[in-house]
């Protein structure tokens, strides 16, 4: 009996030979297919996120100082896609993406597909920075409305009102550059928070469409910061 102990103890401390080459056969079976289901597992989350940057919910790198302090440079923002897709209009009061060609830049001609694919994706996920032809910016005026820069207490009026801005940057003025217009019904007039840093509406007012945007041209509504994560919450604003 004394001679069986060793073999015994041995048999439940380490496996045989044979044991041992198939533990390595699975294992090295399984390392392939985890590596491939990973792989699949990267790009179906891929496609996921692109399609959902495209039709719902979009990050949106901040590129310039023209928002702050409302967002500011490195900022995530989450634009919601939906907000005017069933009948609702900007107001007053919305901070808006929008594709900026035909208003606050000309018609380019067009890059290389590859190029602007890859970056179109990488903006898409809030990789990259967006397009030189989309903005954001506040809508300030929506189609119909007398914008004029300004009362006697500096202070931009819309149809005879003042507004109040609180988020306007510290120590700017609402306007440096008097103007009056009367907004086109379909169109916006759009102004930075930052305006003494933003090249907004005032800034087209004597080119073809006179810095008015297209409401068709809107991408969506600025609806949350993402990232960084000190800086969560609504990018909105109120409505005017």
């Amino acid at each position: 009996m004394d001679t069986e102990a060793p073999h015994t103890q041995r048999g439940h401390s380490s496996p045989g030979k044979g044991e041992g080459r198939s533990r390595f056969a699975f294992s090295a079976a399984l390392r392939p297919l985890t590596w491939r289901r990973a792989g699949v597992l990267g790009v179906i989350c891929t496609v996921f996120l692109l399609l959902l940057g495209n039709f719902v919910v979009q990050p949106f790198l901040i590129p310039s100082r023209s928002m702050e302090p409302t967002l500011e440079v490195g900022d995530r923002l989450l634009v919601d896609k939906l907000a005017y897709r069933f009948g609702e209009q900007p107001r007053r009061g919305d901070v808006v993406v929008f594709d900026g060609t035909g208003s606050f830049v000309r018609e380019r001609p067009a890059g290389h597909p590859v190029g602007e694919l890859l970056h179109g994706a990488a903006s898409a996920l809030g990789l990259a920075e967006p397009s030189d032809t989309d903005f954001v910016k506040r809508v300030v005026g929506v189609g119909g409305d007398d914008v004029v820069c300004c009362d006697a207490g500096g202070r931009i009026e819309v149809n005879g009102v003042p507004l109040d801005e609180p988020y306007l940057y510290p120590g700017d003025a609402p306007s440096k550059v008097p103007f009056r217009i009367v907004v086109p019904l379909g169109t916006l007039w759009v102004m930075g928070d930052h305006r003494s840093q933003s090249r907004d509406s005032r800034d087209h007012l004597g080119e073809p469409g006179g810095g008015m945007v297209p409401v068709e041209k809107v991408i969506g509504r600025a609806g949350w910061i993402g990232w960084p994560v000190s800086r969560w919450g609504s990018a909105g604003g109120g409505h005017g």
